[in-house]
């Protein structure tokens, strides 16, 4: 049987790109620093009209790690981070780095109880958020550890024109948070550190861990995962690596949220690690999105599939210019081959002389690990391993290789692979394993195959796999075959329970734009898909939906899905029991 351990060919493909790269051994804010000090003058971040240099960034991290020690933050200790994509996320994601601390990173708009979870975990001692989010740290606060709460306003970054518009609009919207709250107000956090007359900077290494990402969404319990300086730092220097084309001063639009490892790693640490330029967008619709990208005349953009999906809706896109792009990348989520050739037609038309790029990754590997090289691209394919990084597809939960072509669940190591869960001793066993080669792999519970020139093709999730008369059948699988339909913009496939298959298979349909969710149309469908799926995977039930339900990062949330056919199951099950006694 071939062996289908693979260490990337890029080399092969790229001509100059080495099997190995050499990677900064120390600390994240170190390697900014040293931007800071080759690139003073160049603009680092873009932020709502306000642009802040490296010099103006370096000074405020450094502000923030000073007043951080003031306070009794110490090395090891957990800071937990809930803000959107704005200035101070990035001076405080850093300060806590630059003081040996650990930056939790969370989604500010999480439910109270979620927060209180995320606090918990990690322990943490200190919490930084916005005022428009205050209020729901300060209802969980008796009961978890946090000792200070600083809290931050968009408006502390905005120049003197904007805040008086964002007063007017979005900020007299807010509940004001009372003069005598027990918190640390951003303008009074800052002073604190002109107190600090000790070395606050703290010099980590490679291997110290740096960062808590949470897992979740649609894959079950959250988890916090510990990531080390050199997960950020090795993927700092692939992302460049694998995109010869990028120069420092290049614009990223910084869209995807910082609380998840596509936004913070590929679109802020590896833009200041290189020198690049971060337009940073607090909130955002495809509306926005667009209209950013175009305006700004942005070298590079990432997004997942449902925000392209969307884009490609927007009659605000028409006669767009979009050849100042070097880079469009789709992570988070499957990118269906359908979708690949629209927005690849649509970049074409506009301009651009590139095509989406799609990678594959995991909060356990910070983000990206495979990625589609610039040049090359294979139907169906995630792309290539970043250098240094090793793929292997082995029967699920095994070590048993398959052969290539073959499906199995794809493992990963490499120098960007997570520390462990934290708090999880037994569940990071499980996860992380060293086999007989000597590496650790990490057991990611996706499914894909690898062809004999290292392409990795992903086939979905594990657990996501629904088992209907014996058979198994992957939902991405059916999905890409609705999604090609055009009278489909998008879809999301589940399984029901069922007493006879054990499963059948629904199908969610969001109708292509202009055509009408009808008996007549839902036959079209059924007629086009009834031709290109088995007999056995083909969906009983087909229901219209204005949109499907997504997770905090786009990704459409399945499960939702299964929750609401699962409690519809139960009432009409209540609803027949309770007719069943009536007639007694």
């Amino acid at each position: 049987m071939e062996n289908t351990t693979v260490k990337t060919p890029w080399k092969d493909s790229l001509g100059d790109l080495p099997f190995t790269l050499e990677y900064f051994q120390g600390a994240m804010w170190e390697g900014v620093e040293k931007q800071a000090k080759e690139r003073p003058h160049v603009v680092a971040l873009d932020f709502m009209g306000r642009t802040v240099s490296y010099r103006e960034m370096q000074k405020h991290i450094e502000e923030c790690a000073r007043s951080l020690r003031t306070v009794g933050v110490r090395p090891g200790d957990y800071v937990t981070i809930a803000m959107p994509n704005c200035p101070q996320i990035v001076y405080m994601f850093y300060a806590v780095n630059m003081i040996g601390a650990i930056a939790c990173m969370v989604h500010p708009l999480s439910s109270e109880k979620e927060l209180e979870f995320y606090v918990n975990e990690t322990k943490s001692v200190m919490v930084v958020t916005l005022d428009a989010f205050y209020y729901k740290f300060e209802a969980v606060r008796k009961n978890t550890s946090v000792i200070n709460i600083v809290v931050a306003s968009i408006s502390d970054e905005l120049s003197l024109l904007t805040r008086m518009g964002y007063y007017l609009t979005d900020g007299r919207k807010l509940q004001k948070i009372p003069q005598d709250a027990p918190v640390i107000r951003w303008s009074e956090f800052l002073k604190i550190g002109h107190a600090c007359s000790f070395d606050f900077k703290v010099y980590n290494g490679y291997d110290d861990p740096a960062v808590v990402l949470f897992s979740g969404g649609t894959t079950g319990t959250s988890k916090g995962i510990l990531l080390t300086n050199g997960a950020f730092n090795s993927v700092g220097k692939m992302i460049v690596a694998t995109n010869p084309m990028f120069r420092p001063g290049d614009k990223m639009l910084a869209a995807m949220p910082l609380f998840h490892g596509f936004g913070l790693g590929v679109c802020i640490h590896a833009m200041l690690f290189n020198g690049g330029r971060c337009l940073l967008v607090p909130r955002f619709t495809p509306k926005s999105y667009g209209r950013i990208m175009v305006k700004e005349r942005c070298n590079f953009v990432a997004g997942v599939p449902t925000l392209y999906e969307a884009l490609l809706r927007l009659p605000n896109m028409e006669g767009a210019d979009l050849s100042a792009l070097k880079g469009v990348y789709s992570g988070g989520d499957s990118l269906s081959i359908e979708l690949k050739k629209k927005l690849d037609t649509f970049l074409y038309d506009h301009g651009a002389s590139v095509q989406v790029r799609e990678g594959y990754g995991a909060t356990e590997t910070v983000t990206a690990c495979c990625l589609t090289p610039p040049h090359r691209y294979k139907e169906g394919s995630i792309g290539l391993p970043f250098p240094d990084t090793f793929f292997k597809i082995v029967k699920p939960g095994t070590e048993e290789e398959m052969p290539y072509g073959e499906e199995g669940e794809i493992l990963v190591s490499g120098p960007m692979v997570m520390k462990e869960y934290l708090g999880h001793p037994d569940e990071t066993e499980q996860t992380l394993r060293r086999h007989a080669d000597g590496l650790t792999w990490l057991y990611t519970g996706d499914l894909g195959c690898m062809d004999n020139e290292g392409f990795v093709y992903f086939r979905g999730r594990i657990k996501r796999m629904i088992v209907s008369s014996g058979y198994n059948i992957y939902p991405a699988q059916i999905e890409n075959i609705f999604d090609s339909c055009d009278l489909v913009s998008m879809s999301c496939c589940i399984g029901v329970p069922d007493s006879y298959r054990m499963h059948r298979i629904k199908v969610f349909i969001v109708p292509a734009a202009g055509v009408e969710p009808s008996e007549r149309t839902k036959a079209e469908i059924l007629k086009y898909a009834s031709k290109r799926i088995a007999k056995y995977a083909m969906p009983k039930d087909l229901e219209f939906r204005a949109e499907l339900p997504k997770t905090m990062v786009g990704k459409v949330a399945y499960r939702v899905l299964e929750e609401e056919e699962e409690a519809a199951r139960k009432a009409k099950e209540a609803e027949e029991e309770k007719k069943a006694e009536e007639a007694k």
